[in-house]
């Protein structure tokens, strides 16, 4: 941990090292995955409805392909705002982290580099889903306004590219929490030889 932050903080850092309980980086992953995963999604069963639409037709459910494109526009947008504070807090988080030492990943880094690709992960993700609902924005209200196909393929093959670019940035934060111990309560709690069932 940054010992000037250790200064500042004092006291008020908890068991996870941060100055509330429960991490709210883990939290706001899940919410950007979801959305930005709903927004991929959506869009491409909208852009094969002619294939599909028959499946809607025999399970009684009323749809529209304008609606399900809507769907996607609307969970992209979400996605590019929250991704913001998703990322802020990751920063916010890992800047304060300890994490263990002596210690190399599945992939075989350390927890520094670990936590610089991490970091360099989710700056360019988030850079990637704003430029992605600007680009969502034009296809919307510009260059395909008046098509029935809302998207394009190129578009829905970047956001292909950008789940596995998420599936990677994932797994480097999953090293961080399962490997270097990095803001779980339960393995700094045995790291400091204490119960964590006694919290």
């Amino acid at each position: 941990m940054n010992p000037d932050l250790l200064e500042q903080w004092g006291d008020r850092l908890g068991v996870n090292g941060l100055p509330y309980l429960v991490p709210i980086h883990p939290q706001l992953v899940h919410l950007t995955l979801g959305l930005f995963i709903v927004a991929i999604a959506f869009d491409i069963v909208a852009a094969l409805f002619p294939l599909d639409q028959q499946v809607f037709k025999f399970l009684a459910i009323p749809v529209t392909r304008s609606s399900l494109f809507d769907v996607g526009w609307y969970n992209l947008l979400a996605a590019a705002v929250i991704t913001f504070f998703t990322v802020m807090a990751g920063l916010f988080e890992v800047s304060l982290a300890v994490p263990l030492a002596d210690v190399k990943s599945a992939w075989g880094f350390q927890a520094l580099e670990t936590m610089i690709l991490h970091g360099v992960g989710g700056v360019l993700i988030l850079t990637l889903i704003v430029a992605m609902a600007v680009w969502r924005g034009f296809q919307r209200y510009r260059w395909r306004r008046d098509m029935a196909r809302q998207v394009q393929w190129s578009y829905l093959a970047a956001g292909l590219f950008v789940f596995a670019l998420m599936f990677a940035q994932g797994t480097l934060g999953a090293h961080l929490g399962a490997e270097f111990g990095v803001h779980v309560t339960a393995d700094q709690l045995l790291h400091l030889g204490e119960n964590p069932n006694q919290l």
